[in-house]
């Protein structure tokens, strides 16, 4: 029996408030996510989009016109929740999870992430720990982008 990988959980505080700290992480993803280095297409990415709603699609848009689907959105309950499948460069099956919550903190929010389901990809310890530090780098520019 192989042991399971822990999630990884990473918080970060934002100036907004839930529902505009919300709209900024979904609908103004492209505003912020650091596309030349986490992307499928890296130098080739033009944009990445968030389809609202549940079964909305994590889209990102290459230079050629062709487009990379990143994950899939299963939870979507602006301005508090949003959780969706994560994928970006590997096989649908071995999709992980992101959960990511906006709470009222002050005159701001407080924004977790959580990402689970290692296990379910082959080079799941690994992966791991390059998101690690990637979120970090994310989360970053994210809360950089709502200053």
């Amino acid at each position: 029996m192989t042991e399971q990988l822990s999630e990884l959980r990473k918080t970060v505080t934002v100036r907004p408030a839930p529902g505009a700290a919300f709209e900024l992480f979904t609908d103004r993803m492209a505003d912020w996510w650091p596309l030349g280095t986490h992307s499928v297409g890296r130098a080739d990415a033009r944009g990445v989009v968030v389809e609202p709603g549940v079964g909305g699609r994590i889209v990102e848009t290459l230079a050629d016109g062709s487009t990379v689907v990143w994950g899939t959105v299963d939870v979507w309950e602006p301005p508090g929740r949003v959780r969706f499948t994560w994928h970006p460069g590997t096989p649908e099956a071995e999709a992980t999870l992101v959960e990511v919550t906006f709470r009222p903190a002050g005159v701001g929010t407080v924004v977790e992430l959580v990402h689970t389901g290692w296990d379910r990809r082959p080079d799941g310890a690994e992966a791991r720990s390059e998101y690690d530090g990637g979120w970090e780098r994310v989360l970053d520019r994210y809360a950089a982008a709502g200053d």
